[in-house]
């Protein structure tokens, strides 16, 4: 397995993991027994998370179809967006629970 392979494998094993925690953290936010603002507030974080989540899919399956030499440059857009989604995901859950 290449080097590209074993990143995309990685990449994608990483969307399910954050796609079963959006949907965790979505079922939480409707089963919230708080105030409708805190509600609505963690169903918007939600929404936005799998908005972000959306976005490193897509640059995913651009990196598949890409040729080595665009694979490079769609790698470092990958890892920024990548750190974007982990941070994000880390405040979530610090609000959450």
């Amino acid at each position: 397995m290449s080097n590209r392979d074993a990143y995309e494998q990685k990449l994608r094993a990483k969307l399910d993991e954050w796609k079963a925690e959006i949907d965790k953290l979505k079922a939480q936010a409707r089963h919230s027994e708080a105030d409708a603002r805190l509600k609505e507030e963690r169903e918007q974080e939600a929404e936005q998370l799998e908005q972000k989540r959306e976005e490193l899919r897509q640059k995913l399956e651009e990196m598949r179809a890409s040729g080595d030499d665009a694979w490079d440059d769609l790698k470092e857009g990958a890892e920024r967006a990548w750190k974007s989604m982990s941070d994000s995901f880390e405040k979530a859950r610090s609000r959450f629970n």
